[in-house]
């Protein structure tokens, strides 16, 4: 998803995403931001990426990947600034973010997409192809790398900060 399109998108939209993104949840996020803040290049590239706050469960013999429905995002409000400021683009996760989230959204021209909570068996049907890529030590909280086609999200706060929970 580019700038254009990012831009273009409005609280409610409801989209079908297809591309790469990336899973990381708590642990993985404290260990890209002390990457991003030593001075150290990040496991993954960041300029542009997409972050799944997700921690799949173990994959069934002949699936792609287990369960993998969105945790909750307030967790992660303390790193997002600065992976937004190092280049994210979006987020997916599900609940509310914090004033500080928000305005970084608008700042850096983000989005936040929630996706269905509570259905994370169903949303594993969108994922085509799943690969641990970093911090492979934190199991199921490792980073993912995901190639999901038509993956249902919401729009939950838009480029300009509009807020879906306002």
């Amino acid at each position: 998803m580019n700038d254009r399109q990012i831009k273009s998108l409005k609280i409610l939209d409801e989209i079908k995403l297809s591309g790469v993104i990336y899973t990381a949840r708590d642990q993985a996020h404290k260990r890209l931001v002390e990457a991003i803040n030593s001075g150290k290049k990040p496991p993954i590239d960041l300029k542009g990426a997409f972050i799944y706050y997700c921690g799949p469960t173990a994959t069934p013999k002949g699936k792609v990947i287990g369960a993998c429905g969105p945790t909750t995002s307030s967790r992660m409000d303390k790193f997002t600034p600065a992976l937004l400021k190092a280049g994210i683009k979006g987020m997916i996760g599900k609940g509310r973010r914090s004033k500080e989230v928000v305005a970084a959204i608008k700042k850096y021209k983000a989005v936040y997409f929630l996706a269905y909570a509570g259905c994370g068996a169903l949303i594993s049907k969108y994922i085509k192809k799943a690969k641990a890529v970093a911090y492979k030590d934190l199991g199921p909280e490792a980073i993912f790398r995901l190639e999901v086609k038509d993956f249902p999200l919401i729009v939950g706060i838009d480029s300009q900060g509009r807020n879906i929970y306002d």
